[in-house]
């Protein structure tokens, strides 16, 4: 082996990082159907066949309404899509799906058919993160499904680094958290003291069904169903796991870097 193999094989291989947000946008895979649009006008009167199928009680239909599906608690197994007869649930294939309120997670409920997704932070946050963000991940409770995918974004096909964008070990280097997880009753402590050992000002991220809603274990006695009953958060990302895509995406629009 000569001392220029591995100069002639990066040339080779040229540049492995995805393009994103560049270019045309990328396409999820098959086996993963994306965010979900709900259609209440399709729904059949007296008709709640999805209802009963959701393993985290995501969907709901009362009487003479349509069809309401909250995405914070939703797995995306795609057993309502299954289910319903009339297609008034439907998966879109479209990766982003980050909003900054929790309640505009909720779809059909005030005719919102898809999501409105994440705005950018104020003008001054922005200024403070835009170009530089430090984030302390805290898996307070979780599966290691979104911690892996979480992970994933700092591959070379990702470089995550090349926004700005950092995972720090300390949260007194970190400009905010980003917490995945049930957040477990032995975690509560824990997850309050990370927060509060973050210089202000400071951004919180929920990442997943988990850290939004409980997830799998929504109503177990040893979680607190959501990172929002502990600490403030900015940005919600669903998802079980949410694919890499959606993450940068979300963290994306929060910085301003996409409309």
């Amino acid at each position: 082996m000569s001392a220029f193999d591995p100069i002639t094989h990066r040339l080779r291989h040229g540049c492995q990082t995805m393009a994103f947000p560049a270019g045309a946008p990328p396409v999820l895979p098959d086996r993963h159907g994306g965010s979900l649009r709900v259609e209440g006008a399709k729904c059949a009167e007296g008709c709640a066949a999805c209802v009963p199928v959701c393993p985290t009680q995501a969907i709901t239909r009362a009487v003479g309404n349509p069809v309401a599906l909250d995405l914070g608690k939703c797995i995306f197994c795609a057993a309502c899509v299954e289910a319903c007869p009339t297609k008034a649930i439907t998966q879109t294939g479209k990766f982003p799906m980050a909003v900054r309120r929790r309640e505009d997670l909720l779809l059909g409920k005030s005719g919102e058919e898809e999501l409105r997704l994440a705005i950018a932070l104020d003008e001054k946050l922005k200024k403070l993160f835009g170009r530089s963000l430090r984030l302390r991940q805290v898996s307070a409770g979780g599966c290691n499904a979104c911690e892996a995918d979480v992970n994933v974004l700092g591959t070379i096909g990702w470089d995550l680094s090349r926004f700005g964008i950092q995972f720090v070990a300390s949260p007194r280097h970190a400009d905010g958290l980003l917490i995945t997880g049930t957040v477990s009753r032995n975690m509560e402590l824990a997850l309050k003291k990370t927060y509060a050992a973050v210089p202000s000002p400071k951004i919180v991220i929920a990442v997943g069904a988990c850290a939004i809603a409980g997830g799998p274990f929504i109503g177990n006695p040893q979680i607190l169903n959501s990172a929002s009953s502990i600490v403030p958060v900015d940005l919600f990302i669903p998802g079980c796991p949410p694919h890499p895509l959606t993450i940068l995406d979300g963290l994306l629009r929060l910085l301003g870097r996409l409309e």
